[in-house]
């Protein structure tokens, strides 16, 4: 059921994305009176799911069909409108240019008036960028409404009794776990995630920490910290400090399966020492990498049930389970409430964060470990709850949305940056590019998505595979 649930948040995101994206390149196409042929969410090879279109005036449906009926052919003027059956996106035609579908045929005829071809170079670039357009705005409506709704989650460092925990690589630098963050390069931290970000995406490297026996310093983090952090797999490097390290689920073929481990085991001790905090069980596991702990736990929770496993950690500091976080704090987090008009400036600077901090994290694309971690439609799903809650479901989508828009305008053959590219050497340079050149371009650049695409949901399916 959670997987239906996420599924159908995911595409009800998607559709939203999706249908805005597509008005955006419609809208000022029609404007400029450019024939927009199809408009479509979701694709559809061989067959659509559902057709709409006006011929002579009359409204005419046509529901899972390969082709149109042939008297709609008779009305090239009126758009047909459809869904498609598989949810990976959707797409306008606009006559007279060289989008996905390849069709070159009405290339061969000189340009009309109504073709996308025969209008201004501004007023395609127009066109092209309005998708991107729209959905950059949509992300930041949809925090400024977020904000609005449910307010902001703030942290009252005040009221953590039991500090922070803090991931056990920053231990070197004299960070420790019950610790407690008051400034950040000189600026409070609204909450957790302003804590993180702030390090590992926004370069903030001078640190103003109170330590469990209330004595304060002063630390600067090396200026690659961020790049450690990531490799290390430290992140979140900070989070509100949990008890009991309750076992929800062991991944398959996993050094805490191998060791007998099982799902509602309870673990209370590593090596002899009690486990009071998790970070305590997980720095225990980070000092011992690639080598064997004594590890005692309570089956199925129950204290008079205990036995000792002998389990290998892997070199990353883990051995394979997802626990139950009982925070220790958590009085200390709330939602702090703004009127419309101050939401209008913290849903704004959310938005601006947002599509920051996307870029910022883009780096670590490249980077060895960044390329193990891309992920497919599964991996998207999975930023989604398992129950649904409106809140989250619209923060995740304007996230998307902000994903969607950076993406797009990338200068690739295929997707509107690339087609921004040619538009911009046409401006430039007074002369427009061949349309072969548009054509093999189109073709290398349909070649590296549907590659990119095969990459990341086959890397899905592996994890799935090993999990």
């Amino acid at each position: 059921m959670e997987i239906l649930i996420k599924a159908a948040q995911l595409i009800t995101s998607l559709a939203i994305l999706v249908t805005l994206h597509e008005l955006g390149h419609f809208i000022p196409a029609k404007l400029f009176k450019t024939r927009v042929e199809k408009f479509y969410l979701f694709f559809n090879p061989y067959f659509s799911f559902f057709r709409w279109k006006r011929v002579n005036g009359e409204k005419r449906k046509s529901w899972f069909s390969k082709t149109p009926p042939a008297d709609w052919s008779a009305d090239p003027v009126t758009t047909e409108w459809g869904i498609g059956w598989v949810p990976l996106g959707g797409y306008v035609k606009i006559a007279g240019m060289i989008d996905e579908s390849m069709d070159t045929e009405q290339l061969k005829n000189d340009p009309q008036p109504w073709e996308f071809r025969s209008k201004k170079a501004w007023q395609r670039l127009i066109i092209m960028i309005g998708g991107v357009t729209v959905n950059l705005v949509l992300g930041f409506v949809i925090y400024i409404g977020v904000v609005f709704t449910w307010g902001q989650l703030t942290l009252d460092q005040n009221k953590l009794k039991a500090g922070l925990s803090v991931h056990p690589y920053l231990t070197q630098y004299g960070i420790q776990s019950g610790d407690i963050i008051l400034k950040l390069d000189g600026k409070s931290p609204l909450n957790l995630d302003d804590i993180n970000k702030e390090i590992l995406l926004r370069g903030a490297r001078k640190l103003t920490i109170k330590h469990t026996d209330g004595a304060i310093q002063k630390v600067r983090l090396p200026e690659d910290i961020d790049e450690k952090l990531f490799e290390a797999g430290a992140f979140p490097a900070f989070s509100l400090r949990t008890t009991t390290v309750k076992v929800d689920e062991v991944s398959k073929a996993s050094p805490a399966m191998k060791g007998g481990i099982k799902s509602k085991d309870l673990i209370y001790a590593v090596n002899g020492q009690t486990i009071s905090y998790y970070d305590e069980f997980q720095a225990i596991l980070f000092a011992n990498k690639n080598k064997m702990v004594s590890v005692k736990v309570a089956q199925n929770g129950n204290s008079k049930d205990t036995l000792t496993k002998d389990v290998r950690v892997k070199s990353n500091g883990t051995i394979g389970i997802l626990t139950t976080a009982n925070f220790v704090d958590q009085n200390a987090l709330s939602e702090k409430k703004y009127g419309f008009t101050k939401s209008i400036t913290v849903g704004m600077q959310y938005g601006i964060n947002t599509l920051s901090d996307y870029i910022s994290q883009f780096k670590f694309v490249f980077t060895k470990k960044g390329a193990t971690q891309i992920g497919g439609f599964a991996s998207i799903g999975n930023m989604f709850p398992p129950l649904w809650d409106w809140h989250t479901f619209w923060l995740t989508t304007a996230l998307l949305s902000i994903i969607l828009a950076f993406m797009n305008i990338l200068p690739i053959p295929a997707l509107d940056g690339g087609h921004v590219v040619f538009l911009l050497y046409e401006m430039i340079t007074g002369k427009e590019a061949p349309q072969k050149v548009l054509e093999i371009a189109q073709y290398i650049g349909i070649f590296l998505l549907l590659s990119l695409m095969i990459y990341a949901n086959g890397a899905d399916l592996v994890r799935w595979l090993i999990k």
